[in-house]
């Protein structure tokens, strides 16, 4: 691990995090991260820097100094911590790191998180992917089309991205390792628990499976960060398929209407009247697909946009 990948950890990173320790949110690390290439300062030069540098290199104040101090006086610690994880299967990334997803890069900008852990094999991430998302309560009805869909998008050479999660997520990710292919998981869960089951720990080990988390591996479930790695999964594909939404509630849904007015990938949706969100996502420029669709995402970017302007509009 580069030296500057350890300053971004020590200062980002809620590992051995003390009661007095605040790491820096993402966007407090986005702001210092600026600031510092403003001034040719790499993250690591801060293992030096002493209370005059802060000041007159980077004008911060002395709570400021106190807190960034608190935050780098940790790497010792951390570099167990690190060792400790890394014995179970799971490494750090950071934006200083060339493994580091370009997808995300490329389309989140300034908006990356600073940090992920992950289980796997990095090179995935240069895979072209198509993402699926969608509910945790499905129906047989739900899986054979997630299944058939992703035999599709599979035979199109392209893998998957899912949010690890049951039901959808879980249908996709399984589909696409049984027919030889590979799969990122964002989740927003437990890393450690995530990579117990032997099926998961093979599926990692073959290269088939990369998994990424943005907090610490031993955390339990978070609504918060589930709701953020819906942007992970459509910004590292190219387009997204929405197996089965709620209306106006839940994380698919808030995903998908974000993605629309963001464009991070293509929006596709199963056209099933039965699901009120799916009709809903639609009519805002989703692209309808059933049992018919051909997999390929090259030819429907034209269509979105058009759908899209039509939707805004009657908006």
């Amino acid at each position: 691990m580069n030296q500057n990948s350890m300053a971004i950890i020590a200062l980002c990173s809620h590992l051995c995090k003390g009661n007095n320790v605040k790491p820096l949110e993402p966007a407090e690390w986005t702001k210092l991260a600026d600031r510092m290439m403003d001034n040719g300062i790499s993250p690591s030069d801060l293992f030096s820097y002493t209370s005059d540098d802060y000041k007159s290199k980077l004008g911060f104040t002395t709570d400021e100094i106190k807190r960034l101090d608190s935050l780098i006086e940790r790497s010792g610690s951390i570099a167990f911590e690190i060792e400790k994880y890394a014995n179970m299967g799971i490494k750090i990334m950071t934006r200083a790191d060339i493994q580091y997803p370009r997808q995300l890069k490329r389309k989140l900008g300034r908006n990356c998180p600073p940090i992920f852990y992950y289980a796997g094999d990095p090179e995935i991430t240069n895979k072209r992917c198509i993402g699926f998302t969608g509910s945790r309560n499905v129906s047989v009805t739900d899986e054979d089309f997630t299944a058939a869909t992703v035999r599709k998008v599979n035979a199109n050479s392209y893998s998957v991205v899912s949010g690890g999660a049951k039901g959808v997520d879980s249908t996709s990710c399984a589909t696409s390792i049984s027919s030889g292919n590979c799969c990122i998981e964002y989740i927003s869960d437990s890393l450690i628990n995530r990579i117990k089951p032997r099926a998961v720990v093979n599926a990692v080990i073959n290269k088939q499976l990369l998994i990424l988390s943005v907090v610490k591996p031993d955390s339990g479930f978070s609504a918060g960060v589930a709701m953020m790695r819906n942007k992970f999964i459509y910004a590292q594909s190219e387009g997204t398929v929405i197996v089965r939404s709620d209306f106006n509630k839940g994380g698919t849904w808030s995903g998908g209407v974000s993605n629309l007015k963001q464009q991070l990938s293509v929006t596709f949706c199963w056209n099933n009247t039965e699901y009120k969100g799916n009709v809903e996502l639609i009519k805002r420029g989703a692209i309808p697909i059933d049992e018919t669709w051909d997999g390929d995402v090259i030819n429907h970017k034209a269509k979105q946009e058009v759908l899209l302007e039509q939707f805004s509009l009657f908006d």
